[in-house]
Order: C-alpha cells, then structure tokens, then sequence
C-alpha cells in the first residue's frame, strides 16, 4: 500500500469522500441537465459544489466524532499514563495521522510495559531472594544462641567446663545479630538518600595507614603483609566523606585478609589520574572465579557460603562498600583471577 494511502489524515479521508460523492453527483447532474435542461447546466454545477462542501462537511463530522469516540479514548488513556500530572492532553488534530500516531503510541506503550513487567518480576525474584537471605542470616546465630542457652538452662550453667564457653559463644551470636542488622540499617540509608555525607579533603595515603595499623594483629597472625604498591602518589588529596571511606577501605582490606593465602600480601595501590584518584586494593590470594564477579556487590551474596560465615561477617559488606562509593558518584570495580589473586579498585574526586 503507498505511505500517501496509508498516511492519510481524517482531514483528507473526509475530502477524498466528498469530492468522490461530488463527482459523482457531478456526472449525473450533468448528463440529466444535458439531455432534458442544458440552460441549466450552471445552476447543476452549483448544486454539486454545494454538495461537495455538505459531504465534507458530514463525513469530517462523522469521522471527527468516531475518533474521538472509539480511538482517541484509547489514544488519550495512553498519553495520559505517560504525562506528567496536571498536564491537560491536547486537543485530536484532524490533520494530523492520528491513526498512525495510535498504533505508534500502543506499540511504544506495550514495549514498555513489556520492560516494565519483566523489571518487576527480576524485582520479585530479587525480593524473595533477598529475603530468604535475610531469614537464613538469622536464623543461623538465632539458633545457635537458642542452643547454648538451652543447654545451660538444662543444668550446663552448673558445669565449669562449658558454662563460660557457651555463654561466650553466645555473646559472639548476638554480637554477629547486631552487626547484620546495622549494616541493614545503612543500607537502608543509602538507598533512601537519608545517608548525610560529610565532604572534606584529606591524604588517602594517611588514611589507609591508619587502616592498616588497625589491621596490624590480624595480618600478623593471618601471616600477611600490608603494603603500599610502588609508584603510589603519597601526596594525593582527595574530597570524600574521611570515615566512609574508611568503612570502604576497612572492608576491602579485612577482606583481603580473610581470604588470603599463607604468607601472602596485600597491597594498597595510589594513582593520579587527573581529576580523580584511583585506589586498588590487591591481595594473591585464592582468588574469585568469573561467574562470581557480576553478583559479588549484592546483599548477601557468598562464593563459599560455608567458609564466609566461619570467618564472620555479615554478608553485607560489599554492598554497603558499593553505596557509599555511589554516594560519593564514583564507581568501583573488580578483577580477579583464581589462584593469582583479586583487585578492587574505585575512584575519588581529588581534593
């Protein structure tokens, strides 16, 4: 079919119909007034014209009235799901291919409610994921007390060799409870935008050696060495809140001494890259596999589920470490290599 058919406008549908009705009335007229009355050939001509402009006329009306009773409602529910509130949608223009415009509109409209469905199930599938997670995380301190209790309770209080024992690890549970639940509490935070920033400028070289020395019993009974990378600018002033990057660099590093090898390293590497600084934390430790590496930032979400939660933790740290460097409207991103080791690096406004 030729785009000036099929793009027509009603305007010129309803003309089309009235000079087709015209010429019609026009040829009858005229071979009527031919044969019986040719002095009043004028007086037909006239009447055609007149009713040309009464087809046009009715059949504009006509086609007016049908579109906005039957497709403009549909035109009209649409646009207004996509304006904003309190915008008045704009009268049909005739002239314009309002039926094109319809099926352009419903098809656009479709697609993205499309999108939008398939948006809200990967939602649901991330919410219940998320909270079996939750449930799970604890669940498994909740019982762990419920049983050291419980067994203290049943006459082990009176026992010297367990009582101090059970009651210890108890307190470790709750404590473990706690943690879960404030790292839940800044999240939350962070995802409202309730999280205040405060802005100030700062050597990250002297705040990642105060994180080191915090670390300082843990590498040496863990047999790591906390390091500078060469080349690192020791000068480099950055403009970030000071105590969360701390958490960042806090995490990253406990991280990386957690889950390295005997004898291994980890490095802090700092990097002038024009308006920014780049920071990597780097260990040869065990190392992540690929498949590992999309899903590593989500609540939750453990490689070795088993080992993680023997070595603590809440599960939540890389996920909050992700916040705060969107908070500061920077990235942070990860390479890792099983056996060799894994880098985190993210980028800071410099100061």
């Amino acid at each position: 079919m030729p785009d000036s058919i099929k793009n027509i406008t009603p305007s010129k549908l309803a003309l089309l119909t009235a000079l087709a009705c015209g010429a019609g009335t026009f040829f009858v007229a005229f071979m009527l007034l031919a044969l019986f009355n040719p002095t009043l050939q004028v007086w037909g001509l006239l009447c055609v014209m007149i009713n040309i402009i009464f087809c046009y006329v009715l059949f504009y009306a006509a086609l007016e009235r049908f579109i906005h009773r039957k497709v403009k409602v549909i035109y009209k529910n649409i646009r207004r799901f996509k304006q904003p509130q309190g915008i008045v949608p704009e009268k049909t223009n005739m002239n314009r291919g309002i039926l094109e415009e319809v099926e352009s509109e419903v098809l656009n409209w479709a697609d993205e409610q499309s999108s939008e469905i398939e948006q809200l199930k990967k939602m649901e599938s991330y919410r219940r994921e998320f909270l079996g997670n939750v449930s799970h995380e604890l669940k498994t301190p909740l019982f762990n007390i419920q049983g050291y209790l419980d067994t203290l309770l049943d006459g082990g209080i009176d026992d010297p060799k367990i009582n101090l024992e059970y009651v210890h690890k108890a307190a470790k549970n709750v404590e473990r409870l706690i943690n879960i639940v404030k790292d839940l509490d800044v999240i939350s935070q962070h995802e409202s935008g309730q999280l205040e920033m405060k802005w100030e400028k700062f050597k990250i070289y002297e705040l990642v050696k105060e994180v080191f020395d915090s670390f300082e019993m843990l590498a040496d009974a863990n047999d790591i060495t906390l390091c500078f990378k060469e080349g690192s600018a020791a000068g480099t002033i950055v403009y970030a809140d000071r105590e969360k990057i701390r958490q960042v660099l806090t995490n990253l590093i406990s991280n990386s001494i957690k889950y390295g090898r005997e004898h291994g390293k980890t490095a802090v590497g700092i990097y002038d890259m024009d308006k920014l600084a780049l920071i990597e934390v780097s260990d040869n430790g065990i190392g992540i596999e690929s498949r590992h590496l999309p899903r590593l930032f989500e609540r939750f979400y453990r490689i070795d589920p088993s080992r993680s939660r023997t070595l603590g933790g809440s599960g939540l740290g890389l996920a909050i470490v992700k916040h705060i460097i969107e908070a500061h409207n920077q990235t942070i991103h990860v390479r890792s290599t099983p056996g060799v080791g894994t880098t985190f690096g993210f980028t800071l406004v410099k100061g």
